[in-house]
């Protein structure tokens, strides 16, 4: 997929699921970086659902890491979809590791340079979520 370089990444509200400490900084000071905002990170799969049904949140795109603390973040996925909320896969293993269902969309993969992270991130704000 071309990736548009128009489409702004500042002031967008990023949710992060991470569970790895030094993976969550180095996301958080990237994103900061692209101006982005924040939102978490959160490092468990239940606080990363709670988040993102609470009333009024808004959440302009997400990287899950695909193992999050042994849980699989598919459904964190799933409610992000269902909200019509982009997001970015994150995950140092192969495919094989990724649900069929999810092999398509925008990955992140570890280790990532800046470069890579925009890009993905400009990706996935570019699609039209659909279930």
């Amino acid at each position: 997929m071309t990736v548009s370089p128009s489409i702004p990444l500042t002031g967008r509200r990023v949710l992060v699921v991470e569970d790895e400490a030094l993976v969550s900084m180095l996301l958080e000071d990237m994103l900061g970086d692209l101006g982005c905002e924040v939102l978490g990170p959160l490092m468990r799969i239940d606080d990363a659902m709670a988040f993102i049904m609470e009333p009024g949140v808004r959440i302009d795109v997400a990287i899950l890491d695909v193992n999050v603390a042994g849980e699989r973040s598919f459904g964190v996925a799933e409610a992000l979809l269902a909200q019509g909320v982009p997001f970015v896969l994150s995950t140092g293993y192969d495919d094989a590791g990724i649900d069929e269902r999810w092999r398509e969309g925008p990955i992140l993969r570890k280790p990532f340079l800046a470069s890579q992270l925009e890009s993905v991130l400009r990706e996935a704000i570019g699609r039209t979520p659909t279930l």
